[in-house]
């Protein structure tokens, strides 16, 4: 467990598995929160390092990576390999049309392919939230403390001045205001923070 000398509260976890991972907390969580609520927080850091999700994330952005290669490579296949091709179906009758039709698709569908990789990609880390979330609860008992902690961590005001765009998803409340604010739910690495808490309140009525 490291600490990280920033008065705005926030956490995460990184490592491949439980026996090569860490749980970063700011200095600012620690003052800021309670005792119940800083157990749902590092119960929910736990919990992305007993199911993995580090790594489960890494090969999610492996997957991304290799989708975006080929459709990288199917373009310049059609651009410099189909070149020749292109210039001989032109001078058989039809297959000019043809060739088009073909190129169009294969354009659309290298330019698309990467965006819905992305896409994947991120709906499934928004699940892993919640379940690192759910998770929590079933270490600590207590949904509200989980729930009360992400609500102050994200109304606090100060700014976490180690994070960057790089880093953000790192975080269990997006460090980055001004980007959760503006972004739309589907382009998001975490669910927003009302819909969160809104589970983990039901999950209260639940234990009640």
């Amino acid at each position: 467990i490291y600490m990280i000398n920033d008065t705005a509260p926030n956490a995460f976890a990184t490592g491949r598995d439980p026996e090569h991972s860490y749980i970063a907390v700011t200095s600012g969580l620690r003052d800021k929160l309670t005792r119940d609520e800083l157990q749902g927080v590092i119960g929910h850091e736990i919990s992305h390092i007993r199911n993995y999700d580090i790594r489960f994330a890494m090969l999610m952005a492996v997957l991304v990576g290799v989708v975006v290669l080929m459709c990288d490579f199917f373009l310049r296949f059609l651009w410099f390999g189909g070149g020749t091709r292109r210039r001989s179906n032109r001078s058989s009758e039809g297959g000019g049309g043809a060739a088009l039709i073909l190129l169009a698709i294969g354009l659309i569908l290298a330019i698309i392919a990467p965006l819905i990789a992305k896409l994947i990609e991120l709906a499934v880390s928004r699940q892993r939230e919640y379940l690192a979330d759910a998770s929590s609860v079933e270490l600590t008992r207590n949904p509200d403390g989980l729930a009360s902690a992400l609500q102050k961590i994200a109304s606090d005001k100060e700014v976490l001045e180690v994070a960057n765009r790089a880093t953000q998803h790192l975080y269990i409340v997006n460090p980055i205001k001004p980007f959760e604010e503006r972004a739309k739910k589907m382009f998001q690495t975490h669910p927003p923070v009302k819909e969160r808490i809104a589970r983990l309140r039901a999950l209260q009525t639940g234990h009640e």
